[in-house]
């Protein structure tokens, strides 16, 4: 490998740097506009990076952060399976957990770039697609016992062999799928943004050399080590220990799942040792260990400066323990694709507890877990069938030392870069109506800094049998995002479906269920746990949120100690006073 030169330019390297951050931009930007899945053209279910020929990450857009770590293994996998016999104009596809890959919605597709006769780089992208065949809704199967009854497996093959298309891989995969007319133009959308990727790579080929990149990069990775070994050096050396549940894994509904993480902290180095886990279950919650990887990463990137860019040098401090045969690292043919989202969910508030005991004022209560309905069915507007995940029904993020949790976020493995559809569009492509999209007043964990909103989620159903798998966690008060430094817990999830006689059906994680025409699905999505203790929450702030409908005037009284009349809504500063003394004592 090139050796990183001391004469560098560091004018030069960070201009380099930035130009392949923006190239994985512009490989997004390319699947936002020409994809026809409103899972990847709004939801931005997706991560773009590109990689040097040695299957090192030099720059990655983690839209979707929990995917940023899974595409390293992917590549790699790839690269070994096809080895000397990788040639220009070649496309390759990957979906199969037990071969490199996270889960099997979240399909992989790599483009290798040739400069003068020789591979130089990878060009690289992960969507999750709305089918995958299987027994599930788009991926998402709560009753599946292995991987064969979730999804159709594509170890490492060709799209694309030489430059040409390869018509058999593509009828076979689509031949076992029921929405061929949504995953066909999705793949030919990655494949197309991989081909930007290649035009970004080889212009900075054509002006600066392959000679004179490699240098630069191996500097960005060195740097960046070194801003990793400064953010490890400067947590106390320790072990720290937390655990987190699941509520179950959609097969054994009374079963809890211990996801345990400790963080040994010693000198430069960190180890996120997942070994007390439970063993693996029945059930679609099971994490493929380049999932598990992720979400260590995503607690720890959460938790510390936020200017270090996450290529190959970020990654060389941080170690992962997580033996097979454990549901952080289950083995074939587990069923895994819920792993994303619970599992991941789960990895990442036990890392952070248990970073909490370290660095308190780094690290944020728990977000809001994500609990919801993908649905499939006919759709009579359209006249064909219709698929959807539900992501208007984002969760609050969790308040941290300083700031108030972000509302309407989402869960924590997307951190923020899952957006919502836009209601309309929604309602154009499917046949649902919305009936409420609003805040959720008082469902935020209570604190110093308060958590962020929850949301409530109503809609009706214009279709008859449409079917529902309501996926995540969070509806059980063990599952419910956790307050630190005093901060109080959010609520639990409330989720329901008033059938159109008006029978109503309290609705679980994991779990199938069937909608029909008229039906009322009704999602009450939790805020975010809170920061410090709500006594310290200035007065101000707390009228602040009860004039704006997000809390109640009980639990601005019972919480927060403060005490409003309810008739001119101005603070009442000696109640106040004297119900905080008496509640403090």
């Amino acid at each position: 490998m090139v050796q990183a030169s001391g004469n560098l330019d560091p004018i030069l390297t960070a201009v380099i740097g930035n130009r392949f951050e923006a190239i994985t931009k512009e490989i997004g930007q390319a699947m936002l506009r020409s994809s026809r899945s409103p899972i990847f053209s709004e939801a931005r279910d997706f991560a773009t990076a590109v990689f040097d020929k040695y299957n090192r990450l030099v720059a990655e857009t983690a839209y979707i952060p929990i995917l940023m770590a899974s595409l390293p293994f992917a590549v790699a996998s790839i690269s070994k399976s096809f080895e000397s016999d990788i040639n220009e104009g070649d496309v390759f596809i990957l979906n199969d957990p037990f071969a490199g890959n996270n889960h099997a919605p979240d399909i992989t597709i790599i483009k290798p770039v040739y400069w003068q006769g020789e591979l130089q780089f990878w060009s690289a992208t992960k969507g999750h697609h709305v089918d995958v065949g299987g027994g599930g809704i788009c991926g998402y199967n709560p009753e599946a016992t292995s991987i064969f009854e979730e999804c159709i497996r594509i170890a490492p093959a060709r799209l694309y062999c030489k430059g040409e298309y390869q018509k058999d891989q593509w009828e076979m995969l689509l031949n076992n799928i029921q929405l061929g007319y949504l995953v066909e133009p999705d793949l030919h959308c990655q494949v197309g943004a991989c081909k930007i990727g290649e035009r970004g790579i080889r212009a900075l080929l054509a002006k600066y050399g392959p000679e004179q990149l490699y240098k630069v990069i191996e500097e960005l990775y060195n740097t960046t080590e070194r801003q990793v070994i400064s953010e490890v050096a400067a947590i106390p050396d320790g072990t720290y220990y937390a655990e987190r549940y699941l509520d179950h894994d959609g097969v054994n509904k009374d079963a809890m799942i211990k996801i345990a993480v400790a963080i040994e902290v010693k000198g430069t180095e960190i180890t996120f040792d997942l070994s007390r886990s439970d063993s693996q279950v029945a059930g679609y919650v099971n994490s493929t260990f380049p999932n598990t990887a992720s979400a260590c990463f995503v607690s720890f990137f959460t938790s510390i400066e936020t200017e270090i860019r996450f290529n190959e040098g970020a990654l060389r401090s941080i170690n992962i323990v997580a033996p097979e045969g454990l549901v952080v690292n289950a083995k074939f043919p587990s069923p895994t694709v819920c792993c994303t989202i619970s599992t991941g969910t789960a990895i990442v508030e036990a890392a952070w507890l248990a970073l909490s005991q370290a660095i308190p004022r780094q690290v944020q209560a728990a977000w809001a877990r994500w609990c919801a309905p993908t649905t499939i069915g006919f759709n009579p507007k359209t006249g064909r069938i219709f698929a959807d995940i539900h992501f208007m029904c984002k969760g609050g993020g969790g308040a941290t030392y300083g700031y108030d949790g972000w509302d309407h976020m989402g869960v924590v493995i997307c951190s923020g870069g899952l957006r919502a559809p836009d209601p309309e569009l929604h309602e154009m492509v499917n046949p649902y109506f919305l009936l409420q999209y609003e805040y959720w007043p008082d469902s935020s964990g209570a604190g110093q800094w308060r958590g962020g909103m929850g949301t409530v989620y109503r809609w009706r159903v214009d279709a008859p049998n449409v079917a529902a798998a309501n996926f995540g966690g969070g509806v059980r008060k063990e599952t419910a995002p956790f307050g630190l430094d005093g901060g109080m817990d959010a609520p639990p999830h409330q989720l329901s479906i008033v059938k159109a006689n008006g029978e109503m059906i309290k609705v679980d994680a994991e779990t199938f269920y069937r909608l029909d025409q008229g039906d009322i699905f009704e999602i009450y999505q939790s805020g975010g746990g809170g920061f410090g203790r709500p006594f310290a929450r200035p007065p101000e702030k707390v009228l602040e949120d009860v004039r704006n409908g997000l809390v109640s005037l009980e639990k601005a009284r019972k919480d927060y100690g403060v005490v409003i009349d309810p008739q001119t809504y101005q603070v009442d500063t000696e109640s106040t006073f004297m119900l905080r003394a008496k509640l403090t004592t």
